[in-house]
């Protein structure tokens, strides 16, 4: 992607006062939501040059690419943006897992009418052998 084409595509968002946009990342088979993360401006042209999602790590104030450490990357298949650029849609092939507990998506428990938790889905690896 060349700079001209990034700068087009950044006008047309609206990040936050800390210069952030959140990011809903979805798997493509499944329609499944895998979570919820932050970009900032240097992780949205990572995302959009190598076609994998990075991300804004807001705990850890650095960019890192999914899947750097466990190697469950996300390859981007679509890139929308809500009606007003204030939110994105990544449609991605998941790699292994999306969340580092060892679930499929990071949605994998309900919560209840008495306000606990219900775990609801199976682990598909185990993160202390990956971490």
């Amino acid at each position: 992607m060349n700079e001209e084409s990034f700068l087009k595509i950044k006008s047309a968002l609206k990040f936050d006062a800390q210069g952030l946009i959140p990011a809903i990342i979805q798997d493509a088979k499944s329609r499944q939501v895998l979570t919820l993360c932050y970009l900032n401006e240097t992780a949205l042209k990572a995302t959009l040059e190598t076609g994998f999602i990075h991300l804004f790590r807001r705990s850890q104030n650095k960019l890192m690419k999914k899947g750097e450490t466990s190697g469950h990357t996300q390859a981007v298949k679509e890139f929308r943006a809500d009606c007003e650029g204030k939110s994105l849609l990544f449609v991605v092939d998941q790699k292994t897992a999306g969340c580092h507990k060892g679930y499929f998506s990071c949605y994998f428990e309900q919560i209840q009418n008495d306000g606990t938790r219900k775990v609801t889905d199976p682990k598909v690896f185990d993160p202390e052998k990956v971490y």
